[in-house]
């Protein structure tokens, strides 16, 4: 790493941090907004679009593909080349998006939208999270600051569903998307003006962009995402097949790219950092066990009890809320960052283990509540705790890449978990596939939590060295 990667960020005024904090705490709450909207939608949107087959899981899975194959590389362009130009970029980029979305006359033309706005809010998330980084140095500020930003994460997702449905009860389905338009609109011409020009200009390690590694990284992470949405219908069918084939050649070429490069997009040196390891490796199982399980958990209640978009998404604000509410008072538990992870993998471990039976014919509803009350209180400490390892785990001017790698991890994730939700309805039928979800849910948190523990203790004896 170069030098200024190591060197401490300066300190903005009281007036331009809390700018700092409006514009960049909106960035989770309206991205989070486009990426539940459709989940509850469905239905009526692939309908009166038109899409068959794999149609509304493109539908539902584009805006994952156009993040996870985005997010590493927006990240190291906001670093290099100037965070306030890309968040802005990317605002407009998902105003535009929802535009289009809005507008769509067919299936493709909408996924196409979906992948932009997909793009458009890696780039608002890793610029912002840079932003905050050099914003808020490290210390109780800081903490406080990542705790506000999950929370926002929380509350995205809690007003999502509920603002998709009750507009397209309301009205129709494409209400939601004309509505973040015109919300991107206003942040864009907020962020311009209260994020400081100091986070216009990049850094100083301006050498030749890394061509090679985006190209491999961005086509790598598309194919994969390919093979795990099209693998929904058929998980030996060419296409699957040939996608995997294709995604373990291109990341595989990343790798070794990275690996020869003088200025990389991703420092394989940042492998052998154990808080990196935590900061990546437990969004990664996140995205798998938590998001992945809890985004296929509407689709489920819906086609097992026929319960309506609007009572859905109630339903899924207990989650979402509780995690909006955790997450905001996660600076009360004075702990490391692993530490607060941890915990929250445990008791999001408990809150899944009462949604057994949950798609069967005689639900508890009141144990349903609970439940997802209880994983939403565990969400809220992961979510804060994995934004401020996103910006520790990395040098401080690399914190965009940082928040790229975390992101790149979470989404990656969810497509798999959604994935294998899939696969497990098909193969085993609904109400078994849910408690076998329920079950290696549980399990895959319980079991990260350790090892979140066992790395920060690495981590620490790393730094006492």
């Amino acid at each position: 790493m170069a030098s200024p990667s190591t060197l401490a960020p300066p300190v903005d005024p009281p007036r331009t941090a809390r700018g700092v904090a409006v514009s960049v705490c909106a960035a989770p709450l309206i991205t989070m907004v486009a990426y539940t909207a459709p989940m509850v939608t469905i239905p009526e949107s692939g309908a009166d679009l038109a899409a068959t087959g794999s149609g509304p899981a493109w539908m539902l899975n584009a805006i994952s593909l156009g993040l996870a194959a985005t997010f590493l590389v927006v990240g190291v362009l906001a670093d290099d080349y100037g965070r306030r130009r890309v968040y802005l970029a990317g605002t407009w980029v998902l105003a535009l998006s929802a535009l289009v979305s809005a507008l769509a006359v067919n299936a493709p033309m909408f996924v196409a939208a979906r992948l932009a706005a997909g793009a458009a809010s890696a780039a608002m998330l890793a610029a912002g999270l840079g932003i905050l980084g050099r914003a808020y140095p490290a210390g109780p500020r800081r903490a406080a600051m990542t705790g506000r930003y999950g929370a926002m994460l929380g509350l995205g997702i809690a007003t999502g569903p509920l603002l998709s449905g009750g507009l397209t009860a309301l009205w129709n389905w494409r209400g939601v998307h004309f509505t973040i338009a015109a919300a991107s609109v206003v942040l864009a011409v907020m962020a311009a003006r209260l994020l400081p020009a100091a986070d216009e200009g990049g850094t100083a390690r301006r050498s030749a962009p890394d061509v090679p590694g985006a190209l491999t990284l961005a086509l790598g992470a598309t194919a994969l995402l390919i093979a795990i949405t099209e693998g929904r219908s058929g998980w030996v069918r060419p296409v699957v097949i040939a996608s995997l084939v294709v995604a373990v050649a291109l990341l595989t070429a990343f790798v070794l790219i990275e690996r020869r490069r003088r200025a990389p997009l991703l420092d394989p040196a940042l492998w052998r950092r154990p808080l990196f390891l935590v900061s990546t490796g437990g969004t990664l199982v996140i995205g798998v066990a938590v998001i992945g399980f809890m985004s296929y958990l509407p689709t489920a209640l819906q086609l097992a009890h026929g319960i309506s978009a609007p009572t859905t998404a109630l339903l899924l604000s207990m989650w979402s809320g509780m995690s909006f509410l955790t997450a905001l008072q996660s600076r009360r538990l004075r702990v490391r960052p692993a530490v607060l992870l941890a915990i929250g993998l445990l008791i999001a471990a408990a809150g899944a283990l009462p949604l057994l039976g949950a798609a069967g014919p005689a639900p508890s509803w009141p144990r349903i509540a609970l439940a997802l009350a209880v994983s939403g209180a565990g969400s809220g400490l992961i979510n804060a705790a994995v934004t401020h390892l996103a910006i520790e785990s990395v040098p401080a001017a690399r914190a965009s890449m940082g928040a790229g790698a975390n992101n790149t991890a979470r989404y990656v994730g969810a497509a798999i978990g959604v994935a294998a939700m899939n696969a497990l309805t098909g193969t085993l039928g609904l109400a078994t596939a849910m408690n076998t979800g329920v079950i290696a849910t549980a399990a895959i948190a319980a079991l990260a939590a350790p090892a979140a523990l066992a790395l920060s203790r690495a981590a620490s004896s790393a730094q006492a060295s």
